[in-house]
């Protein structure tokens, strides 16, 4: 174990969809993901939802970690939550230090210098979700997918993605821009907050429409 919980991943969770502030653009991206998946699953199809990054390493990994989060919490069974990038790196160490801040543990199952396995367990997981960075269509990966770009590279960079039955482009700002700053945790725990928000966002409203 790398770090024990130190804050309670539910109530960050829930503080995070009640303190998060987006336009009504922004919104509206956020309820048209909602209502995508919300169909795919009355019609009774499973949903893999693929958040994709240039290395994926810190956005596209939050994103995974959150939508697992809630997918268990709101208790549906037909979604897989992945990512990928167009490279493939590593699951960024400030980017588990952010996510062990908030509640979640994380367990080496891999071992390598360059790119660890990762078993990531929180309070009430059923099933801990894996975390290693891969290529957006490494097997691992489930598909088809619905393909979530999380960073402008990787909107104008990706090649065409056969496997992705949709995709859409929720962009948020790279953490990395804060790295050896003085204010290096706090930033990515503001990135940490938005994206566990919007994230919470969207499946609170996938629960509502079904």
């Amino acid at each position: 174990m790398l770090r024990t919980e130190s804050i309670n991943t539910e109530h960050f969770f829930k503080s995070a969809l009640e303190n998060l502030t987006i336009d009504e653009n922004r919104k509206q991206l956020l309820k048209s993901i909602a209502i995508y998946i919300a169909k795919q699953l009355t019609a009774n199809k499973k949903v893999n939802i693929n958040y994709i990054c240039t290395h994926n390493s810190r956005r596209s990994q939050l994103a995974q970690v959150w939508s697992s989060y809630a997918n268990n919490y709101y208790k549906f069974s037909d979604i897989n939550s992945f990512s990928g990038g167009t490279a493939a790196t590593a699951f960024y160490r400030n980017t588990v230090k952010t996510l062990q801040e908030v509640g979640f543990t994380f367990q080496i199952i891999e071992f390598s210098h360059q790119n660890p396995v990762y078993a990531i367990n929180y309070k009430n997981g059923i099933n801990p979700i894996v975390g290693f960075s891969k290529l957006y269509d490494d097997e691992y990966n489930k598909k088809p997918f619905i393909a979530i770009t999380t960073c402008s590279n990787a909107a104008e960079n990706c090649p065409f993605i056969t496997d992705a039955i949709e995709r859409f482009h929720l962009p948020f700002n790279d953490p990395k821009t804060f790295d050896n700053i003085l204010y290096q945790s706090e930033k990515y725990l503001e990135i940490n907050q938005q994206i566990a928000g919007e994230i919470h966002f969207i499946f609170k409203n996938i629960k509502n429409m079904l």
